[in-house]
């Protein structure tokens, strides 16, 4: 989440249209985000297994058909950058400027997902071997190196061109492209836990279905959640630019947020998947229940300080004090999910990691689409909230999330999946 984060910073120095348009893109960009990463689940739920039955010739075959998927889909997403990235966004009714400074983010972000995507996908498979120190390393170098780039092609440092927001963008595709090559390396020279070898390589349609099958729902899942996002900006636009950029830097810091459940997360995912290939299942629960109870205390004691210094965060992306105040207006309301988030967000990555994803599917679709959006509709018309009625609006719906996934991964119906 560092890389959109560091982007809307920097970004936030051009204005609020600046902002607005790089914060409404990079939900486009998540949407298609979270359809890689559900697929990458289904690649980490087999792959998981196979390490945990010990038979890494078998992980090894599914990493390869891995990356015939990461191909296809890269492809698909350059297609519908160049075409599409402009029509996507006039059709929330943006102004003009934001739909300018949007469009160009979002095209080079589209068309450089066929760098990136090769990153996510080996990032993946080192997760699911074990191994999250050698992708965490990466990461924290290339975002340094992001962080000092960026401002060089935003501005025009130096020698370099004044690019604006589209600057951030090639910081974001170049910093990531550099990191996907690196852990490709990696894997392919035995670095990491599980050494890639194209080596008997075979195209496995019946493998390649498996992995789709349960990675789709977790796609499905993720872009449940993105199609919602976008669609509750069209709620948000009658509110004024400001509103809109204050939603789309409120939804930006709360992903920064999150990140610590989808660490907990993602690793009890690869433990629960590696504990039911070993014939484990209660000890799969047991780390489920750890990882949501560590992020809860976690964000327990950071709501405290989003509580009393709220302002003090948003006045790091901009200073306008229209924006200023309804950002931190809306990080106060959001404290409310933060407490109940890792039940949601760790429940649903092992209940991923196990291969169990058609139930986050459903919980998303039905929380997202039956309860979410009609409030954040009806809470503005109905009250006298005005835009906060949207956001609370989003927070009801994480705490229904968070009851259902808590029923469900009690009842441990999953311990039963086979993939």
């Amino acid at each position: 989440m560092m890389g959109p984060t560091i982007d809307m910073i920097w970004v936030g120095a051009l204005g609020t249209a600046a902002l607005a348009g790089v914060g409404v893109a990079g939900i486009a960009v998540q949407m298609i985000n979270s359809a890689k990463m559900g697929l990458n689940t289904g690649t980490r739920a087999i792959l998981a297994r196979a390490i945990g039955g010990k038979d890494e010739q078998a992980a090894n075959h599914v990493a390869q058909q891995a990356i015939v998927i990461c191909i296809a889909f890269s492809l698909c997403t350059a297609t519908i950058g160049i075409l599409l990235a402009e029509p996507i966004l006039t059709l929330l009714g943006l102004a003009p400027d934001v739909v300018r400074e949007g469009t160009d983010y979002m095209r080079i972000m589209f068309v450089g997902s066929v760098a990136m995507a090769f990153g996510m996908m080996a990032q993946g498979i080192m997760h699911a071997s074990g191994d999250a120190m050698t992708p965490m390393k990466i990461d924290v170098g290339i975002r340094i190196f992001h962080v000092i780039l960026c401002p060089f092609l935003v501005f025009g440092w130096g020698i370099f061109p004044a690019l604006g927001v589209s600057g951030a963008a090639l910081t974001n595709v170049i910093s990531q492209g550099i990191g996907g090559a690196i852990m490709l390396w990696i894997l392919f020279t035995g670095r990491s836990r599980l050494q890639l070898t194209l080596k008997n390589f075979r195209f496995d349609g019946a493998m390649i279905w498996r992995i789709v099958k349960i990675g789709l729902p977790a796609s499905i899942t993720g872009m449940e959640r993105s199609f919602a996002n976008f669609f509750l900006m069209m709620f948000i636009v009658p509110f004024g630019t400001a509103a809109v950029a204050a939603h789309a830097l409120a939804q930006r810091i709360d992903m920064f947020v999150h990140m610590p459940a989808q660490g907990l997360g993602q690793g009890s995912g690869v433990l629960a998947g590696q504990n039911m290939g070993a014939g484990q299942p209660d000890r799969a629960e047991k780390t489920g229940w750890t990882a949501a109870a560590l992020f809860t205390a976690v964000m327990a004691v950071a709501s405290v300080g989003i509580w009393f210094w709220a302002e003090e965060l948003v006045l790091i992306f901009n200073s306008e004090p229209e924006l200023v105040e309804i950002t931190a207006t809306f990080l106060r309301i959001d404290i409310v999910s933060y407490l109940v988030f890792g039940l949601v967000v760790v429940l649903m990555n092992c209940l991923n990691g196990v291969g169990d994803t058609v139930i986050p599917m459903l919980t998303t679709l039905v929380t997202m689409w039956l309860i979410q959006l009609p409030l954040a509709w009806i809470l503005p018309i109905v009250t006298d909230l005005g835009v906060y009625g949207v956001r609370w609006g989003i927070v009801i719906a994480i705490v229904m999330r968070a009851l259902i996934y808590a029923i469900y991964f009690k009842h441990g119906r999953w311990k039963r999946k086979q993939v």
